[in-house]
């Protein structure tokens, strides 16, 4: 029995009524779209010509692109060829897109035109890299839409749903990224569970992620839930500007929006000082990539008057596999297993908690990945049998709902009680004049462990008075909603505060 996952995604799409909609759209360039059988097509055709450039099954390809429409045909004529593509965040350093290639050893990476100035340089020094494939209106290199009409459809590889079919590197928001292998089953489970029976996509809707395809986030916004349905995707190669994602919302009339909380939080202030007059076909929108604070959710509500579905997922389990649902839906947190998948908080003795208490959150689902990539230690700590540590603290509240509390390696104790940086910077939110906040812990001048704030205002103060003002009211506001305790003892004004790509806040670059 063939199980590879491009049977299920793009091959049933030769026949049938979908098989001319379109399945992506470039905003930008409307023009350049793509049917879901001219996608078939052209995938089908990588597999000669991996073969002519001596490329073959389980050899490693980069995948180094914006979202453009070539980039479901080469994800797709990658797994139907045996193929495995490894998708590279374009914001990475050259640093660390080198060392990826290496511990990759990728044959060949596929690039779009406007990023090789950036790249080309350690592509072609790389001894890895024997080809790349450019993909734009001109090339330098091997133009990747002319020499793929040289090649005949071919047909798809037969292989195990247990095969390893892609392979992402985690963002980095405690490190160095790391290699995750996923297997051509976990496509369809996602899916299955979190696509079906939570989001309840289908073939009329329009889909819009501002997390990009090189993310598991991404991709299963962008990719795995419309192909599951025959919907329609529209891709935005570039930067998402509040001004940019409004704009396409309204004008391609999306229907489902998958954001951050960054994100959501920039269109709200930006909706306030423009003429904005609502998204008229926006029914949900999904937020992961960190917890969303209450107040942003029912911001957007009263501004949308659509709810935005709150989730967590990661890159070792692929997509979200806790979350609220639209029928069952509770601003502040997480809400609950995905239909498919079982959690557990455990202490630091692996004991299960008790509900209100603090633990560390474990996930168990088919859609776990098969583990890091030559880091057998590592693999062996976040994979444990059926279940997969997070990382993530939360705690289950009365009625069985999770509350986030922060990562594992941010979380801090003050006075012998645990505190939750989230919890905190939620707080902190509450002031008009704050626009992002990120808390650590600081060792005082008594040696005791405090907590600290980094903030950034939406409008910069130079007053130094009306500065200890606003800090004085934030400090009163904390000590008002979550306890004394736990209010930041100092705070910075900043301008910016570190993040990974996928726009995660690295505290650990501010605990140094």
């Amino acid at each position: 029995m063939n199980e590879n996952a491009a049977l299920f995604f793009v091959d049933k799409y030769v026949i049938g009524p979908l098989k001319d909609k379109t399945a992506f759209i470039e905003y930008g360039n409307s023009s350049n779209s793509i049917s879901y059988y001219d996608l078939y097509d052209q995938s089908s055709r990588l597999k000669n010509l991996f073969l002519k450039y001596d490329i073959n099954r389980e050899d490693r390809v980069i995948i180094l692109m914006n979202d453009v429409i070539q980039y479901p045909v080469i994800f797709w004529g990658c797994l139907k060829s045996g193929v495995v593509p490894v998708l590279l965040n374009t914001l990475l350093s050259t640093e660390i897109i080198n060392e990826i290639i290496n511990d990759s050893r990728a044959k060949a990476v596929f690039i779009t035109s406007n990023l090789l100035d950036s790249f080309k340089d350690l592509l072609i020094k790389n001894s890895n890299i024997k080809n790349i494939f450019e993909i734009g209106n001109s090339s330098n290199y091997i133009n990747f839409i002319d020499e793929i009409k040289k090649f005949k459809i071919e047909s798809t590889i037969n292989c195990s749903k247990d095969e390893v079919a892609f392979w992402l590197y985690s963002s980095g928001s405690t490190g160095q990224p790391k290699g995750v292998k996923h297997v051509h089953g976990s496509l369809q489970n996602t899916y299955d569970t979190y696509g079906k029976q939570v989001l309840k996509i289908n073939e009329n809707d329009i889909v819009f992620s501002v997390a990009k395809l090189f993310f598991a986030y991404g991709l299963g916004n962008s990719m795995t839930f419309p192909m599951s349905v025959g919907a329609t995707t529209i891709l935005l190669p570039e930067r998402p500007t509040p001004q940019v994602v409004t704009s396409l919302l309204n004008e391609f009339n999306v229907t489902i929006f998958f954001a951050v909380p960054t994100i959501f939080s920039a269109i709200l202030d930006f909706a306030t000082s423009s003429n904005f007059d609502g998204f008229k076909n926006l029914k949900l929108s999904v937020s992961a990539g960190e917890a969303l604070p209450e107040n942003i959710g029912k911001k957007w509500n009263e501004l949308t008057s659509t709810h935005i579905l709150d989730g967590i997922g990661s890159t070792e389990m692929l997509h979200i596999f806790l979350s609220n649902k639209i029928d069952d839906l509770e601003y502040g947190t997480t809400g609950l297993a995905v239909p498919g998948y079982e959690l557990k908080l455990l202490d630091e003795n692996n004991q299960v908690v008790k509900n209100d208490e603090i633990g560390e959150l474990l996930v168990k689902g088919k859609s776990s990945a098969d583990g890091y990539w030559n880091m057998r230690d590592k693999s062996r700590k976040t994979f444990e049998g059926e279940w997969t540590r997070t990382g993530d603290k939360y705690i289950r509240n009365k009625n069985g709902k999770y509350v986030y509390c922060g990562r594992t390696d941010d979380m801090f104790k003050v006075s012998g009680i645990w505190v939750s940086p989230f919890e905190v910077e939620q707080a902190i939110l509450s002031n008009d004049k704050v626009l992002e906040s990120a808390v650590v812990p600081e060792i005082d001048h008594e040696g005791l462990v405090k907590s600290k704030a980094f903030i950034i205002l939406k409008a910069e103060q130079n007053n130094i008075e009306k500065l200890k003002e606003i800090e004085e009211t934030i400090k009163e506001i904390v000590k008002e909603k979550i306890g004394l305790w736990k209010y930041p003892r100092s705070i910075e004004f900043v301008k910016e505060l570190p993040k990974t790509a996928t726009g995660k806040i690295q505290r650990f670059k501010l605990r140094k």
